[in-house]
C-alpha cells in the first residue's frame, strides 16, 4: 500500500494490491479524476489519461489558452474532475457551492499543497471508519485555496491496506473577511470514464425496507434520496454501479455508502458524451450551513468499494470493514446475546409479575437477555402519552426498572430497556415543561406522527436533559441493552433559538446532537449494547453502526417478508448487525402462517432473538424453541462473523439461497428458502462458494460426504425427496419451506464414501 505524488507531473496515485486511484492537479489548478479501479503498475506519469478537445457550441473556455500547452482550450465540462463546482465551465451538478456576501456562487478551488500521512484521523464530531494502527491505511489531504473568497478546501482520502476500499470526506474553512453561506457540501464526487453501469438501489417503505431495485444507467440524472430528516424506509445512504455482465461472483463492482443519518443524496449523472458523475452526501435541498470567520464544515464520511469479484465480494468488503473498523467498543467482536423482547407478546397491557413469568418461560429454553419494550414510563399506557418522561410507571413496575432488573437477574438472564428518546408526547410533564423544545415553525401548526412531536436535538440543554434522565436510570439500575427507537420523520424543522440564517442548519446540527447523545451514553456506560432502531428499519445506516453494534432490520418480522429484506441488507451491511427474531403466527405485520423452523432459518442469519410470549406455545414447540437455541448457541460465533455469501435472491425467484463460512474453511451453514411449494418439482442443486476445494465436507444430517470443488462446481443437492431427514425442514414438504444444511471438514483423509 502507498500514496505516491509525482512532483513533475503533479499526479497522485493511492494504491494497494487491489485498487488504483489516480488524480492529477489540472493545468488550471483544479483537481482531477484520471482512473479508479484495478490495480496497477506505478509510473511517474499518467498524463496521458488526461483529455480535452474543443468541442463545438458545447465547451465554455475555462479562462484562456495560455494555461495549456497543447493548444486546446480547458472546459471543465469534458474533464473529469475531485470536486465539481458548477458555472466555470463545468455544467454538471456541483460536489460544492458557496453563497458569497455579494449573491455569486462562484468558486475556483486550486491546488496549493498537500499532506500524506499513516493510518486515518478521526472526524471531530461525526462516525467514521477508524485504523486501530498506523500500518492499516495511508491518508491523503489535499488542501485547495479559491483565492477571491479565502476558502479553504481539504479533500481526505483514506486508502486501507486491505480491500479495495477508499474512504473520502470534505472540509470546508473559511479563511476570508466575510461571512458566506455554505449550500451543498458533498461528502464524494466521482467522475466515471464511461456509463455502461446498472445501478443498483435499496429502496422501500416501512415492513419492507431495502428491496433491491436494478436499471441501466442512462443520460441524464438518477438518484436515491432523504429528506425526512433520517436515513429513511424508502432509501438506504447505499447505491451500486456494476458491469452489465458482473453477477454475485465475478465482473466489475463499486459500491457507494454514506456514513450519516440523516437527510443525504446519492446520484449518477450521465452527460451526452456519456461520463458518470456520482455525488454522494447531505442532501443540499434546505442546507444552508453559514460559516463566519475562522468556522469549518466537516462533511460526514463517505466510502467507496471496488470489486472485481462480484457483488458478494463488494459486500464481503463492506461487512469487514463495517463490522472491525466502523463499528466499536465492548461488543464489536462478540457474539450477540440472544433476547426475548416483549412488545408483540403484550404491547402496552402488562404488570411487572407478567413480564418476569415471560421471562422465567425464555431463561427456561435458553434465551439470555430479556427486553422490556415501549409502555414502562409516565403515563404511558398508548402511545398518546408519556414520551419524554422517562421514569419508570410504578402503578406498573412497583420497584421501578431498578426493582425489574434485580428480578431478571435473579433468573441468570441479562435485562435490557427500550427508549425513544428523540420524541415527546404533547400529553407529557417534558412537554407540559417545555413546549418551545420541540421542532416547529413559529405561528404555523406543528405536525404530530405517531401522536408524537420531535424534541430540538439541536440544542444542547435539551440533549442535556434527555443524557441526565437516562444516565440516571442506567446508572440506577443493571440494563444491559438498550433498544433505541425514532418512530417519525422530522416535520416543520425549525429551531426557536437559531437565528434565520442559520435554519438551514437545524437537519445537520439535530443529527450531531443524535451523535452526541450516543457517544456520552456509549462512554459512561462502555459495556452497554446498542441496537438501533426507528420504526423498525427507518435508520438502519453507518452513521448509527458507529454507535450501536446492531440495528432492527425491519418491524416485519414475518419469516418470508424477511427474505428480501435481509437479503437486501447483506450488500452493505454485515450479518452481526441485522436485528432479526422470531416472532408469533398469524405474523402481527402480514398475517401469514408460516412454520416456527422456517421462522428460526431465517433469524438465525442476524442477531437472533424471540418476539413472542412463550409460555403460549404448545410443550412441542417449546421443545422445538430449546432447540433452536442450542443450535444457535453452536453456531452463532460462525452464524454473525463468518462470511457471507448470497446464492439465490428473492427479488429473481421462488428460491432463496445464502450461506456463512468460516474463516478457515472447515465448517458452513447454507440456509435454503421456498416460498410456494409446485407439484411435479424438477431436480435442483445449487453451487456453494467459498470452500476449501481440497476439504472433505461431512454434511451433518445426512452424513453424506463431498468435496469442495463438488458442492461448489457441481452443487448441493436440493432436490426434494431427498434421503434422510435435513435439520430445520418442515417434515411436509409445502410452502414457505426452508432447510439448513451443515458442513464440516473432516479430518485429513478421512473421507466417508
Amino acid at each position: 500500500m502507498s500514496i505516491l505524488f509525482s512532483e513533475h507531473a503533479k499526479t497522485f496515485h493511492l494504491y494497494n494490491q487491489e485498487i488504483s486511484y489516480i488524480m492529477t492537479v489540472l493545468p488550471n489548478g483544479h483537481m482531477g479524476q484520471l482512473y479508479f479501479g484495478k490495480r496497477v503498475h506505478h509510473r511517474e506519469d499518467f498524463s496521458y489519461l488526461y483529455e480535452t478537445a474543443q468541442r463545438p457550441m458545447s465547451s465554455c473556455v475555462y479562462e484562456d489558452d495560455d494555461i495549456l500547452s497543447d493548444g486546446y482550450s480547458l472546459s471543465l465540462e469534458h474533464v473529469k474532475q475531485e470536486y465539481g463546482v458548477y458555472g466555470t465551465t463545468d455544467f454538471r451538478r456541483p460536489a460544492v457551492e458557496i453563497l458569497q456576501p455579494n449573491g455569486s456562487r462562484i468558486c475556483d478551488f486550486k491546488y496549493k499543497r498537500h499532506e500524506i500521512m499513516g493510518g486515518k484521523p478521526g472526524l471531530a464530531g461525526l462516525p467514521a471508519t477508524y485504523t486501530e494502527d498506523g500500518g492499516e491505511a495511508e491518508t491523503l489531504r489535499l488542501i485547495l485555496e479559491d483565492s477571491l473568497t479565502g476558502v479553504i478546501l481539504e479533500l481526505l482520502y483514506t486508502i486501507f491496506v486491505r480491500g479495495g476500499i477508499l474512504a473520502r470526506s470534505a472540509k470546508i474553512t473559511n479563511e476570508g473577511k466575510e461571512a458566506l453561506h455554505l449550500t451543498t457540501a458533498m461528502s464524494l464526487c466521482m467522475d466515471l470514464p464511461d456509463y455502461d453501469y446498472e445501478w443498483l438501489q435499496f429502496s422501500g417503505a416501512w415492513a419492507r425496507e431495502r428491496h433491491l431495485k436494478v436499471r441501466k444507467l442512462e443520460q441524464g440524472i438518477q438518484a436515491v434520496d432523504s429528506r425526512r430528516g433520517h436515513s429513511s424506509h424508502e432509501h438506504n445512504p447505499f447505491i451500486v454501479l456494476k458491469r452489465p455482465s458482473a453477477d454475485e461472483f465475478q465482473g466489475e463492482v463499486i459500491g457507494f455508502s454514506l456514513i450519516y443519518s440523516g437527510n443525504f443524496l446519492a446520484q449518477a449523472e450521465v452527460d451526452t458524451h456519456d461520463t458518470t458523475r456520482v455525488l454522494l452526501g447531505i442532501h443540499p435541498m434546505g442546507f444552508d450551513w453559514k460559516l463566519e470567520r475562522g468556522e469549518s464544515f466537516q462533511t460526514p464520511e463517505a466510502v467507496m468499494v471496488y470489486s472485481q469479484q462480484g457483488l458478494n465480494g463488494m459486500s464481503q468488503t463492506f461487512h469487514r470493514l463495517y463490522q472491525k473498523r466502523l463499528a466499536r467498543g465492548y461488543w464489536r467482536d462478540r457474539e450477540r446475546p440472544i433476547l426475548n423482547n416483549n412488545w408483540e407478546a403484550t404491547y402496552f397491557d402488562f404488570t411487572e409479575d407478567r413480564l418476569v413469568e415471560i421471562a422465567e418461560k425464555a431463561k427456561e429454553c435458553g434465551v439470555e437477555l430479556f427486553v422490556l419494550d415501549d409502555g414502562w414510563f409516565g403515563e404511558r399506557s398508548s402511545d398518546h402519552a408519556g414520551l419524554g418522561d422517562w421514569a419508570a410507571n410504578t402503578e406498573r413496575l412497583p420497584r421501578g426498572i431498578t426493582g425489574l432488573a434485580e428480578r431478571i437477574e435473579e433468573l441468570g438472564m441479562k435485562f435490557g430497556l427500550w427508549f425513544e428518546p428523540e420524541m415527546v408526547n404533547e400529553d407529557s410533564d417534558l412537554y407540559r415543561a417545555h413546549p418551545d423544545w420541540i421542532l416547529s415553525t413559529p405561528e404555523r401548526s406543528a405536525s404530530q406522527g405517531r401522536n408524537q412531536y420531535v424534541l430540538d436535538f439541536s440544542r444542547k440543554e435539551v440533549v442535556d436533559c434527555i443524557y441526565e434522565m437516562m444516565a440516571k436510570i442506567l446508572s440506577e439500575a443493571k440494563v444491559s441493552y438498550i433498544k433505541w427507537d425514532m418512530n417519525r420523520s422530522i416535520t416543520e424543522c425549525y429551531s426557536k433559538v437559531l437565528p434565520p440564517d442559520r435554519q438551514g442548519e437545524v437537519f445537520h446540527r439535530y443529527i450531531l446532537g443524535v451523535y452526541d447523545l450516543y457517544e456520552r451514553l456509549n462512554t459512561a456506560f462502555p459495556r452497554l449494547l446498542f441496537e438501533s432502531c426507528a420504526s423498525g428499519g427507518g435508520r438502519f445506516d453507518p452513521g448509527i453502526l458507529y454507535y450501536a453494534p446492531q440495528g432492527w432490520a425491519s418491524d416485519d418480522s414475518d419469516a418470508i417478508e424477511r427474505l428480501r429484506i435481509q437479503y437486501g441488507t447483506s450488500f452493505c451491511y454485515p450479518i452481526s448487525s441485522i436485528g432479526s427474531h422470531v416472532s408469533v403466527t398469524p405474523n402481527h405485520q402480514v398475517f401469514r402462517n408460516t412454520p416456527l423452523s422456517t421462522r428460526a432459518n431465517v433469524a438465525y442469519f442476524g442477531t437472533f432473538g424471540y418476539e413472542l410470549d412463550l409460555n403460549k406455545l404448545t410443550e412441542e414447540e417449546q421443545k422445538i424453541v430449546k432447540e433452536q437455541i442450542v443450535f444457535m448457541k453452536k453456531y452463532r460465533k460462525l452464524l454473525q462473523f463468518g462470511t457471507f455469501y448470497r446464492l439465490l435472491s428473492p427479488f429473481e425467484g421462488n428460491l432463496t439461497c445464502w450461506m456463512v463460512v468460516s474463516e478457515d474453511q472447515k465448517e458452513a451453514v447454507i440456509g435454503w428458502y421456498r416460498t410456494l411449494s409446485h407439484s411435479n418439482l424438477p431436480f435442483a442443486r445449487v453451487r456453494l462458494h467459498g470452500l476449501n476445494p481440497d476439504f472433505c465436507y461431512e454434511e451433518q444430517n445426512t452424513l453424506e460426504t463431498h468435496f469442495g470443488d463438488e458442492l461448489m462446481n457441481i452443487g448441493l443437492i436440493t432436490s426434494d425427496g431427498m434421503s434422510g431427514q435435513v435439520e430445520g425442514c418442515t417434515g411436509e414438504y409445502g410452502d414457505f419451506d426452508s432447510r439448513l444444511y451443515i458442513l464440516k471438514a473432516l479430518p485429513q483423509n478421512e473421507r466417508k464414501d
